[in-house]
């Protein structure tokens, strides 16, 4: 692995952070139906406390309800928290200083002179990665932002991205994309193995694959909303592979499918942000943390993995 820099070191520190997507999503996660604001501050307030403090969010979360509800949380916390948001490359925003522009807005909405990381969240083809590279520099020597990433880029834009900002003496902080045992292609194709080479820290988003590896649906028991249909095919499947992190994770003192498929991420040097939608929900989080699975047991779930997500 390169050398770290200096400022995107505390990236590499943090072991888990806490996906904020669910804080007013209404399209996917029914915010506002099965589960309320007072719910969501709960699972914050636990996280934090239980010293998880980097928090991801987006301006397309909830449209702008996410960054809302994330700045109203920060001013009631004594705690530090680190604030990682992201840029949505709408069709008409297509100019570099389309970027900083969205984030002053970001920081309106989060009640911050400043985030500690700010990522693209979708390549797009109507700007090239020059163009929004030039748009992050701009927010970073502006003071806007502390660190800047990517997410949801390949390997080719993502070296596009980092040569780009290295010629204007910036690092490349991250790329989040989505990873897990049920999505294992950032590890197959190489992208996770370039991040540990350059020095970027790879986020995982959808670590838990929106509820699936926490063992509570199944192909009689399907997950609410559009995440049904998404899940069609994988649900008959999953269930070879459920009953053996349940095995591992009652060999290790009790610890729940949630956890075990987190702390697998973690062991695969990757930095998981699951989201909580509920008290309940953040616990079981926290619990991936202080302990490690043993390389056999990783190794038993990749071979598991691959007879599932071929």
């Amino acid at each position: 692995m390169s050398e770290v820099s200096s400022e995107t070191r505390f990236l590499h520190a943090i072991e888990m952070g806490l996906g904020a997507w669910q804080w007013g999503d209404r399209l996917v996660w029914q915010f506002g139906q099965g589960y309320s604001e007072d719910e969501v501050h709960d699972a914050f307030e636990l996280s934090v406390g239980e010293g998880i403090r980097f928090v991801d969010t987006a301006e397309i979360y909830g449209n702008g309800l996410s960054e809302r509800l994330l700045g109203k949380f920060i001013k009631e916390t004594e705690q530090p928290v680190l604030i990682a948001t992201k840029y949505f490359p709408f069709p008409w925003r297509f100019f570099r200083s389309s970027i900083p522009l969205a984030l002053k807005n970001s920081l309106e909405r989060l009640g911050v002179e400043s985030v500690d990381l700010y990522q693209i969240h979708w390549p797009t083809p109507l700007m090239s990665v020059d163009r929004m590279m030039d748009g992050m520099v701009e927010c970073v020597r502006g003071g806007l932002t502390r660190t800047v990433g990517v997410s949801n880029f390949n390997q080719t834009q993502m070296l596009g991205a980092y040569s780009a900002l290295a010629r204007q003496n910036i690092p490349l902080a991250s790329n989040q994309v989505h990873y897990s045992l049920l999505n294992r292609k950032v590890e197959k194709n190489g992208l996770l193995a370039r991040c540990k080479e350059l020095g970027v820290r790879l986020i995982a988003y959808s670590p838990l694959e929106k509820g699936l590896l926490t063992g509570k649906y199944s192909a009689t028991n399907r997950p609410p909303g559009t995440r049904a249909g998404t899940y069609a095919s994988l649900l008959p499947k999953i269930d070879p592979l459920l009953k053996l992190m349940t095995t591992i994770g009652q060999d290790r003192g009790g610890k729940s499918n949630a956890q075990v498929a987190l702390n697998w991420t973690i062991c695969k040097g990757a930095l998981p942000i699951p989201g909580a939608k509920n008290l309940k929900q953040a616990q079981e989080n926290a619990g991936a943390l202080g302990w490690r699975l043993t390389e056999d047991e990783v190794a038993k779930l990749d071979e598991m993995s691959d007879q599932i997500s071929k």
